[in-house]
């Protein structure tokens, strides 16, 4: 009996071994402060080179109406990993900084955990950015923000469903400039080093301690280094993986280094783009010479639209337009803001080629990996997450109907088909006009646009359609008064989440 019991134990764990090499291995290549228009695929009028990311749209599908669910770094990510619009949780405005304790508690279902119950190895490899908790000096020593470098990190990456993580805490321009490795820092700080904006416009980093091994204008390389290493390191395994890979780039610092520097002959942010692009190249070159190409699923997205410190004005000169045409950039309700490339490229399973009008967010990562692998839907997981599954199978469409967007101030929009509705009088970010300067104007307090007429927002339609804003007013409540805009049971949001901008009513 005891042997039968081995034998069927034995089998089941063949089986489920075999199954799990049916899942495609997964890498998810997140940009920083990257704007629509600022790789070819979506953008016919892309002045920067970007010859390997065109040559990944050819060999699979760009989605070129896709979206981040927040206009700036930290919610998006947080959006990116758990399949939930960032500003359920406690985080209504803004982003973190490199000392801030961690946003995603351990209970909360990731991305990265339901690749591991499908038998997934995981690890995070890049700018983690949703804060992680340092160790605290005592009161008695002398230690920069009461940290101690010595001791362990807490509640990083592994909590939230990653096996290792090797990164940094926040932006590149966020100190403190260490590495830490699954928990460890791997190299004490030295000293303390900074440039000023004055000094170099675009390479500038707010000053704060370095460890001896943090090189500034090597991180981005020294990232794409690490990755290629782990692609051939797990391609000898015998399961699937999943490298989740935010990149610090072309955020500031801006520093392209050779060959790329003075490449672009416009400005340094065109330089950092096309070095983004050449280390895509290295990235596949490694899935190739690894052997798991056909079954590799490599997504390329951005987690935002493009930042002023890419100097939108200089690029200009060149006739190129980071939001290509769109209205705003980074931190903005407008399309500019959270409009962003998302190229998908997996040989076994999309037919190369393709272009989507289907609308899709960032959020979708979730529930399209739940389904590539077979799992069950849950009532606290993915609340905002539709599958992309549909479109990678050549429907125009996923299941996907509505869209709700969100500043940096925490201004929020809602589309639902060709009309967005944004809860704010001004761009809600940083472009003109701004919150304050919009009142002062007298602006209406919200925006009705048509994208299909006006995809660059300028023709504010809410006064003469007062009916399409009542019902998207009531959609949006629904859809934060039920926790998620998915089909299932009502959950709670992590706080009281308030969308109506001040002294605005509901039209009687």
């Amino acid at each position: 009996m005891t042997a039968r019991i081995l034998f069927v134990s034995s089998l089941l764990s063949v089986l489920l071994q075999a199954a799990s090499h049916k899942h495609p291995n997964v890498i998810f290549v997140l940009a920083d402060d990257l704007g629509i228009g600022d790789v070819s695929p979506t953008n016919p009028d892309c002045k920067i080179k970007t010859p390997h990311l065109q040559k990944m749209a050819d060999e699979g599908i760009t989605f070129m109406d896709a979206h981040s669910s927040s206009a700036v770094c930290t919610p998006t990510r947080y959006g990116v990993l758990t399949g939930r619009y960032n500003w359920r949780s406690r985080l209504a405005r803004g982003v973190l900084s490199g000392t801030s304790e961690h946003l995603i508690p351990a209970e909360r279902a990731t991305v990265g955990h339901l690749l591991q119950n499908a038998g997934y190895h995981t690890q995070m490899i890049g700018k983690w950015h949703l804060g992680w908790d340092w160790a605290k000096a005592d009161k008695s020593e002398k230690k920069w923000k009461d940290i101690d470098f010595t001791k362990p990190v807490k509640n990083g990456p592994d909590i939230n469903g990653f096996t290792h993580y090797y990164g940094h805490c926040g932006s590149l321009d966020m100190p403190p400039y260490v590495w830490v490795d699954t928990g460890k820092v791997t190299a004490l700080p030295d000293r303390e080093e900074g440039v000023d904006r004055t000094e170099d416009p675009y390479g500038w980093y707010r000053e704060g301690p370095i460890g001896p091994d943090f090189k500034i204008d090597q991180v981005l390389p020294h990232l794409f280094e690490k990755s290629v290493a782990y692609i051939k390191e797990r391609a000898k395994k015998k399961k699937p993986f999943f490298l989740y890979l935010p990149l610090p780039a072309p955020h500031t610092p801006i520093v392209p280094v050779p060959p790329y520097k003075d490449a672009s002959k416009m400005n340094p942010y065109a330089d950092f783009m096309m070095q983004v692009d050449g280390h895509m190249g290295e990235l596949f070159a490694a899935i190739q010479e690894a052997g798991v190409d056909e079954n590799t699923l490599v997504f390329f997205t951005s987690d935002n639209g493009c930042s002023p410190q890419g100097n939108f004005e200089k690029l200009a000169e060149f006739g190129h337009d980071p939001s290509a045409g769109y209205r705003g950039h980074k931190a903005d309700i407008y399309e500019g803001g959270h409009r962003v490339p998302m190229l998908a490229r997996w040989p076994k399973g999309i037919k190369a080629g393709q272009k989507t009008n289907a609308l899709a967010c960032l959020t979708d990562l979730y529930d399209t990996m739940r389904e590539i692998t077979g799992q069950q839907k849950i009532d606290r997981g993915g609340e905002d997450s539709f599958s992309l599954v549909p479109a990678f199978k050549g429907k125009p469409k996923t299941t996907r109907s509505t869209l709700i967007s969100h500043s940096i101030s925490g201004q929020f929009s809602i589309r639902q088909g060709d009309w967005k509705l944004c809860l704010a009088a001004g761009s809600g970010g940083w472009s003109a006009p701004k919150e304050n300067e919009a009142k002062k104007q007298g602006l209406p307090p919200i925006q009705l646009f048509n994208l299909k007429q006006d995809n660059a927002e300028k023709n504010n339609l809410q006064a003469q359609n007062q009916t399409k804003v009542q019902e998207l007013i009531e959609l949006l409540d629904t859809e934060v008064k039920n926790g998620r805009s998915t089909a299932g049971k009502k959950v709670p949001n992590d706080r009281e989440v308030s969308y109506l901008p001040k002294g605005f009513s509901l039209p009687q």
